[in-house]
């Protein structure tokens, strides 16, 4: 059986990217619901629905487990998708928890950026309130991002007046890291450092999320030596077409530079 990710777009390839490279031998449904995206500018309710149809279409594919690799999907469904479904789904957060701890010793602040609605919702509410007892967690949405990955505009000399102008209010030298809240946001991480101070620290929780799907499976007896093959979904439509397959494979090879630059391997 495969392992299924789902996101509204091409975010959840980052976390995704991550997957393939602590499980290569494992086959894998990817499935995008660009019909819809962006989700984070979008009421909860229509969401919902969107997200609920999608991981129906999946779950009749035949999957062992289920990454939300969206961080919005997560804060709205994850529980109630959990109580549906009887595989294990794991959803990604914003990375908030270890961004407190570093920063505290610090005496720096924490910047998550996100879309709206993960900001708004009470599942990031009580995640911060549990965690930022010294207020020092502030957030900003920006949406932008996700439409400049969703038409595969990743350019820093349009990324970065963007940022610039949403960052202008911010003074960039009280914070010690920023929690990128969105899955889209990785591949911008080259001109999200161009704004903020060397000593930042940029972080988000898709390695967390990928070691995590890895646990599970170990536990429950589910490692395959598969083939690592990929089926590719956009809104419940196969993806065969040699254009779209080649701009996800180059994705995938961007989040490979991207991974080597932060990591060194």
């Amino acid at each position: 059986m495969r392992i299924g990710f789902f996101d509204s777009g091409i975010g959840g390839m980052t976390v995704f990217h991550q997957a393939l490279r602590i499980l290569p031998n494992e086959d894998y449904i990817f499935y995008a619901d660009t019909l819809h995206v962006p989700y984070g500018e979008k009421p909860k309710e229509e969401v919902r629905k969107y997200i609920f149809n999608a991981v129906d279409f999946m779950a009749n594919q035949g999957i062992k487990a289920l990454v939300i690799a969206c961080n919005t999907a997560t804060s709205i469904a994850v529980d109630d998708l959990r109580q549906k479904y009887d595989f294990p789904i794991l959803g990604i957060e914003p990375a908030v928890k270890p961004a407190v701890q570093s920063c505290e010793g610090k005496r720096k602040k924490v910047l998550v950026l996100a879309t709206n609605l993960t900001l708004r919702e009470e599942k990031f509410y009580n995640l911060v309130r549990s965690i930022d007892h010294h207020d020092i967690v502030e957030s900003l949405p920006l949406p932008g991002l996700v439409q400049f990955a969703e038409n595969f505009e990743f350019r820093e000399e349009i990324v970065v007046p963007y940022l610039k102008e949403k960052l202008s209010s911010f003074d960039l030298k009280q914070y010690g890291t920023v929690v990128l809240g969105c899955t889209h946001f990785p591949y911008f991480e080259s001109s999200i450092k161009k704004i903020f101070p060397e000593e930042v620290d940029i972080i988000s929780g898709s390695i967390g999320t990928a070691k995590n799907l890895k646990r599970i499976l170990e536990v429950r007896n589910q490692i395959n030596d598969g083939k690592g093959d990929i089926l590719f979904f956009k809104s419940g439509n196969r993806v065969e077409d040699k254009e779209t397959l080649s701009n996800y494979n180059e994705l995938l090879v961007k989040l490979d530079r991207i991974n080597s630059l932060t990591t060194g391997v």
